[in-house]
């Protein structure tokens, strides 16, 4: 099993990367968008290696939690590799688990390929297991002050922010005690700018 792939980029395109590893070039199908070097610079990519009657092909993730997600989503009856690198190109990997998590059909169905039939069975068979990915249980950075969190939300999608970037960037975010509105609000910024850095 060839779990991690650390090497220079010899090409890359929108989906895809070769990476060579002393000497052996390896194409790893990642997903769109994924911030990967410019030629000649060095990557690092956890990878899942599928194999097929006919075919062995890697799908590779800049993070781990990506990777997880990736073979979490494999299990489901009907998903296969292409909806499930579809899916991760389509939304972060944190929204993607607190859709999974809080059976948030609607969010799932605007990934291609996945209609609502299909997004109900991954909620059925993913609910309870995609909740282990998360840091904290979806909900209770909601229980820990809510009006803290009321007060920035608002004050995000004021910022322009869309409600589904929202929830990733609080999903399992705690007010630490005596934190104010203010200094959460700056937390979920970073939380934003790092998504947008690794999109970019």
């Amino acid at each position: 099993m060839i779990a991690l792939l650390r090497g220079k980029v010899v090409e890359r395109s929108e989906g895809c990367v070769v990476v060579d590893v002393q000497g052996v070039g390896y194409q790893v199908h990642v997903p769109g968008g994924t911030a990967v070097p410019v030629p000649g610079r060095e990557v690092t990519l956890h990878t899942s290696l599928q194999v097929r009657e006919d075919s062995m092909t890697l799908y590779g993730f800049t993070g781990r939690d990506a990777l997880r997600l990736f073979e979490l989503l494999l299990t489901s009856a009907g998903v296969g590799p292409r909806i499930a690198l579809a899916a991760l190109t389509a939304l972060p990997t944190a929204a993607l688990e607190v859709a999974l998590a809080e059976g948030d059909v609607a969010v799932l169905t605007t990934v291609p390929g996945i209609g609502r039939k299909v997004a109900e069975r991954l909620v059925l068979e993913l609910r309870d297991r995609v909740g282990v990915l998360l840091a904290t249980p979806v909900g209770s950075a909601a229980t820990t002050d809510d009006g803290v969190l009321a007060t920035v939300r608002e004050a995000l999608a004021g910022f322009g922010f869309t409600p589904l970037e929202i929830r990733g960037a609080l999903v399992g975010m705690e007010a630490v005690e005596g934190e104010d509105s203010g200094a959460l609000l700056r937390r979920a910024l970073r939380e934003l700018g790092r998504g947008s850095e690794v999109g970019a």
